[in-house]
């Protein structure tokens, strides 16, 4: 906020005295400037917080997710949580992965291929909300309210960040593709109040609290990228990234 300043004018004076009924010079000073910062947008007295700072830059590039491949999210979500619908809601976590591939275009076109996984073998393929290229880059695969198969157990409320590469250690040393893996982490936690701790890696996902998985078979299912030993060096640096200026 700019403040600014009254203009301070003279008292009239009668023989050096002030005039009865006169406000002093500095009570008007102070009543101006009271009068002027209420006025304001954002004054101190509304209480107002400074913005969020912006989203990294983002490059959208949407796999089809059309409506057979909302039925069949819906009808996983109903089988594997109880729940009826395909929509991503209040999201609790983010989670970090890595691809086992060298390119973004092997990645998109892994999760664009609506077929069955080649894991477990079920409808809808599996996918990230966002891919982070090896140059820097972030992909926007699916919009922020679908659910995405990426976690068994978590899927429900997760956000899915996929980092091209085949290693922990790969992507971390990395520093360009690291440094936009955790500003756009910053910015999912921030927007949509996440706590630091609840940022893991699919390794963890048998730990969290947030684990659910109403099908015998796949329960105890994860896979080893992030672990929790490199997560929590990646959660002490997303902790140092503010969320507003």
């Amino acid at each position: 906020m700019v403040e600014r300043s009254a203009s301070r004018g003279t008292a009239p004076g009668r023989r050096g005295g002030r005039r009865r009924g006169a406000v002093s010079t500095p009570a008007l000073s102070v009543a101006i400037a009271l009068a002027i910062a209420l006025s304001l947008p954002g004054a101190l007295a509304s209480g107002a917080q400074p913005a969020l700072l912006p989203p990294p830059r983002i490059v959208k590039d949407f796999i089809p997710f059309g409506p057979k491949r909302e039925r069949e999210m819906r009808r996983y979500a109903l089988e594997h949580y109880g729940i009826d619908s395909f929509k991503l809601v209040d999201p609790h976590l983010i989670i970090w992965h890595y691809s086992v591939s060298s390119t973004l275009q092997s990645v998109w076109n892994t999760f664009a291929d609506d077929v069955p996984d080649v894991t477990y073998h079920e409808l809808p393929q599996v996918c990230a909300h966002f891919v982070v290229d090896t140059d820097g880059t972030i992909y926007q695969l699916v919009p922020l309210d679908l659910m995405c198969r990426q976690v068994v157990g978590l899927n429900y409320t997760a956000i899915g960040i996929e980092n091209v590469g085949f290693s922990d250690e790969q992507v971390m040393g990395d520093a360009a593709q690291y440094q936009s893996a955790l500003e756009l982490t910053r910015w999912l936690r921030c927007t949509k109040h996440i706590p630091v701790a609840n940022v893991i890696g699919h390794n963890e996902s048998l730990s969290s609290p947030y684990y659910r998985e109403l099908v015998p078979a796949f329960r105890g299912q994860t896979h080893q990228d992030f672990n929790r030993a490199d997560m929590s060096i990646v959660r002490a640096r997303v902790a140092e990234l503010p969320c507003r200026r």
